[in-house]
């Protein structure tokens, strides 16, 4: 690596850093990036091979973007190994590394939403759509607010200012995706927990598809499905990649709290394992329990069961009977 301060450029620098210092305060490791890049290169192209088979459009704007987001991230970092005083790639990784897992929580909000629609709404304070738009809300939010920080302080980093501000700002955000997160978390184990007891907080009109499921859902009234051995490994995989996105989100917080130039930013390994490894395990969480071959149809629809058509003969044969 070379030392010359020629490399890092006056307007490129960032207010503080030694002129024999890298931007991160150590070397990216090679390999590392290169099997991070690997390993979300590969969770996303079987995300987009999935989508595709069972037909979940909902997943590209989603998980495939955030694993799109978290190549690119590395990609910056591996470049950096080679040049860790350019300003550019280093940006480049900080900005897409804190912006992918919001895309990432986005489908973990939406398999819920699922879930609470096939095992039953009664059981949810809030309707599976109501569920959605504030969660989702929330979620964009924080993207929107993480992306203006990152921005801020590329510009400032850029124009040789202090790029603290826009860095606090992106930590403000996380926060709010951490507190939407640890909501969501304990939203779902309360719904879970009212249809584990069958404790519903409102009765609803169930929808029945035959005399089969008429009969079945006749004894309590609320027409609840079933929590077959497909909604359970969902809720697996779903529970590994929410609290990995976690604890991720934490040590994000803590990172930007610590200052731009504190221990925790200037230390690979915590990078390495609490943001990285971290992500390899939530996304592949999806890829192996994956909505598609578990919820079948209703991954597709997000959950809406379509109401089947009627005809007037049947409907006559039906009330003659």
């Amino acid at each position: 690596m070379s030392t010359n301060s020629t490399e890092m450029g006056g307007a490129g620098s960032i207010p503080g850093l030694p002129v024999h210092a890298t931007l991160y305060g150590y070397v990216p490791t090679k390999w590392v990036c290169a099997l991070m890049i690997a390993l979300f290169g590969l969770s996303m192209l079987l995300h987009i091979g999935q989508a595709v088979k069972f037909r979940i459009w909902w997943l590209f704007p989603t998980i495939i973007l955030g694993t799109l987001s978290e190549v690119i991230g590395w990609g910056g970092r591996l470049w950096s190994s080679s040049e860790p005083r350019m300003l550019n790639p280093y940006l480049m990784q900080i900005t897409t590394t804190i912006l992918g897992p919001s895309f990432m929580t986005a489908a973990n909000f939406t398999i819920l939403g699922i879930i609470i629609r096939l095992l039953g709404p009664q059981y949810s304070w809030l309707s599976p759509r109501m569920y959605l738009i504030i969660f989702l809300t929330f979620d964009l939010i924080a993207l929107v607010g993480q992306a203006v920080g990152g921005a801020k302080a590329s510009l400032a980093a850029e124009t040789g200012q202090d790029p603290t501000p826009g860095g606090n700002i992106m930590c403000y955000f996380i926060i709010v995706q951490m507190a939407a997160i640890s909501l969501y978390t304990i939203c779902a184990s309360e719904f879970l927990l009212r249809y584990h007891f069958n404790k519903p907080v409102r009765r609803v009109k169930p929808f029945i598809e035959t005399p089969s499921e008429q009969d079945e859902t006749a004894s309590d009234g609320v027409g609840s499905r079933t929590m077959d051995r497909g909604i359970i490994l969902q809720l697996v995989g779903m529970g590994i990649s929410t609290v990995f996105i976690l604890i991720r989100s934490v040590y994000r917080t803590i990172e930007l709290l610590d200052g731009w130039t504190g221990r925790i930013i200037t230390t690979q390994l915590y990078f390495n394992v609490l943001d990285g490894a971290c992500i390899v395990i939530a996304v592949y969480a999806i890829n192996i329990f994956h909505p598609g071959w578990l919820l079948s149809d209703h991954a597709r629809t997000m959950g809406r069961k379509p109401k089947p058509t009627v005809f007037e003969g049947d409907a006559e044969k039906t009330q003659d009977t």
